[in-house]
């Protein structure tokens, strides 16, 4: 068990605040006190990044709802960039081959699929797992209502008045 005689681990990952705000769910009986509250801007990618990846983390930065990113975020941010950049470029390079890149002849002749479908296969599943965390697909941002003052700061001064 952890402090205080809760138990985590069953039932559902509890949302920050910044999501509750967004979402439009946020009470002030369920807000985590203690609850660690990143601040500043992300900025511009790591430079040991790809061209296509550093590409993917601007759009992402431009087109977030404001008050989600945060420099703390900009691991998860960096996975995804990483893995958006890989699967445009294994996409190019399957489209310049056009069907005859989505098959491959073995040595004895038969023919079967590349592995670079694969490769496309597994970069969209861990992409999906970031866009779900992040919101960044259709269903998890409908999950989500932008509601005016959900970036501003919680002042715990606020809950006495």
């Amino acid at each position: 068990m952890a402090a205080g005689g809760k138990r985590y681990g069953a039932g559902r990952k509890p949302l920050p605040v910044a999501v509750k705000k967004i979402k439009g769910t946020l009470q002030k009986c369920r807000i985590n006190l203690r609850e660690p509250r990143p601040s500043g801007l992300l900025g511009d990618p790591p430079a040991y990044m790809t061209e296509t990846a550093q590409e993917a983390w601007r759009y992402a930065v431009s087109n977030a709802p404001a008050g989600l990113l945060f420099p703390l975020d900009a691991a998860v941010l960096e996975r995804w960039a990483n893995c958006a950049g890989m699967y445009r470029e294994v996409l190019a390079k399957i489209n310049q081959s056009g069907i005859g890149g989505m098959l491959i002849k073995t040595p004895s002749g038969v023919l079967r699929r590349s592995p670079l479908m694969d490769v496309i296969r597994d970069l969209a599943m861990e992409m999906k797992g970031y866009e779900s965390e992040m919101g960044f697909t259709p269903a998890s941002r409908g999950r989500m209502s932008v509601v005016p003052g959900a970036v501003e700061e919680h002042n715990p001064w606020d809950d006495i008045a």
